[in-house]
């Protein structure tokens, strides 16, 4: 007896030493993400930082233009000086105000009226509502700092680039392009003058190139966006203290483990009951993605998309609480929520517009449950939609050899629904099988077009595919598409292609979309011969 307590001891005692250890590492790792992640977290706040304050800048240098402009004073004299200077005294962020003639400065709140007038400089580019902007305009008393200018009419301002002092105080790098230039290419406004170049100046983002962090917050009002960067190998260097004490959290978690894995069996059922409150009070709501025709660049259909956020504000993601009802049983419940939804947001669209298809996920137990076809059927009926506008889509992985499944596939073909398989190229489905299953289109795994550019082997892959499908007479949906370079790859295939992704739009409520469609809708019509 006492032998076997010695031995379960010491099992227990090599068992807390190697869970220690792993722990130890897994924090190390952890540690390091962590310390990524908060930097992500100071690159946003520094960054809307940098935005607000370039608004403000923006906001007041266009006011001051419209008052200048429509100034009743003749040009350069001492009251019109007087304005100047009353308008300097109330800014916030100008540093001079003047008027220009023929191309030159001939007085400023500052310069007063000059003998010789000061000639411009070339802008450096011209903004659609026709400001001109300078990326240095400094003439002479106005210090060695850089100074935007803004130019419009016979008016112009100029405003301190204090960036670089803010980049200074937080430890991080900050640009600021304007991205509204006729030919789209970004041009360099202030701050530092960028190491990267193209969307991840012009849109808002997130990336790591290299061993770089970048953040970009484009503005709402103004033609120009911020971005924020800072170098991985600075951040860690600095946040080497929570590098070790994460090490020694680690080590304690390991030692806790048995509790960890207790506590974690716990929470899952307690998201069960809270999933099931939630889709009991209808507290699951509905994104919408556009789908679009590569050819046009039309949006053309839209996936519905159901999300979660839980009692305590937490957002969960669909692959977590859609498996947990799968596992749980009631995931039909779920699919019943996401039609009636969809059908309360799109009905109408969906009789007007006959052309347009609105996809909803659907997993193998929906497509075994009896139940299922006929409160599709009930649904579409009462909401006078055909099953033509409706698109079911199930994953690669569900259409496994499974008899029910294959059934239901078929009678949702033979009464009009368009059958898609989601995640293709996950490898579940053979040449042959496809065949058999006669489904409609099938939507390209976003991990093949993410190989695109690169020198993944998938990249392979993907002619391959698409000559299957052409082959098979399949339509191809491409998902997450989120580069001009990936949209490039398919334009010069030669089946028709469609295509989703945040290149072409993120999932967003039906409202929002039915203003994308109406927008669409007026430039048809602008387009349409008389």
């Amino acid at each position: 007896m006492k032998r076997a307590i010695r031995q379960r001891v010491l099992v227990t005692l090599i068992a807390t030493a190697l869970a220690a250890v792993s722990g130890a590492g897994m924090g190390y790792l952890m540690g390091r993400a962590i310390t990524v992640q908060v930097t992500k977290g100071r690159l946003d706040q520094g960054v809307m930082h940098m935005l607000t304050l370039d608004e403000a800048r923006a906001r007041e240098a266009r006011e001051l233009l419209h008052a200048l402009s429509d100034a009743p004073y003749e040009h350069c004299s001492e009251a019109k000086l007087g304005y100047f200077r009353d308008l300097m005294f109330q800014a916030r962020y100008m540093r001079d105000v003047g008027s220009v003639r023929n191309d030159q400065i001939d007085c400023s709140a500052n310069l007063g009226r000059l003998a010789q007038p000061l000639p411009l400089p070339i802008p450096d580019f011209t903004q659609l509502d026709g400001i001109q902007v300078f990326r240095n305009l400094a003439p002479p008393r106005m210090g060695h700092l850089q100074r935007v200018g803004l130019r419009q009419g016979d008016a112009f301002v100029v405003f301190d680039d204090s960036t670089v002092e803010d980049a200074r105080r937080s430890q991080m790098h900050y640009t600021t392009t304007e991205s509204d230039l006729g030919g789209g290419a970004a041009g360099w406004i202030s701050g530092e003058v960028p190491t990267v170049h193209g969307m991840v100046l012009t849109r808002d983002a997130k990336a790591l190139t290299g061993s770089t962090l970048y953040a970009t917050r484009c503005s709402t009002r103004y033609p120009f966006c911020v971005t924020a960067y800072v170098l991985i190998p600075e951040a860690l260097q600095a946040d080497r203290a929570a590098t070790a004490g994460f090490v020694a959290l680690g080590t304690l978690l390991g030692v806790f483990f048995g509790l960890f894995v207790s506590i974690a069996y716990r929470r899952s059922q307690t998201m069960e009951l809270r999933l099931r409150r939630a889709i009991r009070k209808d507290k699951l709501r509905m994104d919408y993605q556009p789908i679009v025709n590569m050819a046009s660049r039309r949006i053309v259909g839209a996936e519905a998309l159901v999300r979660w956020t839980d009692e305590e504000g937490v957002a969960v993601g669909p692959d977590v609480f859609v498996k947990i009802a799968e596992e749980c049983g009631f995931v039909g419940e779920i699919t019943r929520l996401v039609v009636r939804h969809v059908l309360r947001d799109f009905a109408e669209t969906l009789r007007s517009h006959p052309d347009f298809h609105l996809s909803i996920n659907v997993t193998a137990s929906d497509l075994s449950d009896p139940a299922f076809l006929l409160m599709l059927e009930t649904a579409l009926k009462q909401a006078k939609v055909p099953a033509r506008s409706l698109v079911i889509e199930i994953t690669e992985s569900s259409t496994a050899r499974c008899g029910p499944v294959i059934e239901t596939i078929a009678r949702l073909r033979k009464w009009g629904y368009g059958v898609h398989i989601d995640d293709f190229g996950t490898g579940y489905s053979s040449l042959a099988y496809l065949h058999e299953l006669s489904v409609d289109a099938i939507k390209i795994d976003k991990s093949f077009t993410q190989a695109i550019g690169t020198e993944a082997v998938t990249i392979s892959i993907l002619p391959l595919i698409l000559a299957m499908a052409e082959k098979l007479k399949l339509l191809v949906i491409v998902e997450g598409v989120e580069t001009e370079l990936q949209a490039d790859y398919f334009c010069d295939a030669a089946q028709p292609i469609l295509a989703q992704g945040w290149h072409f739009g993120h999932p967003i409520p039906a409202g929002r979309f039915h203003e994308l469609l109406a927008d669409q809708e007026k430039t048809d019509a602008l387009r349409a011969p008389v």
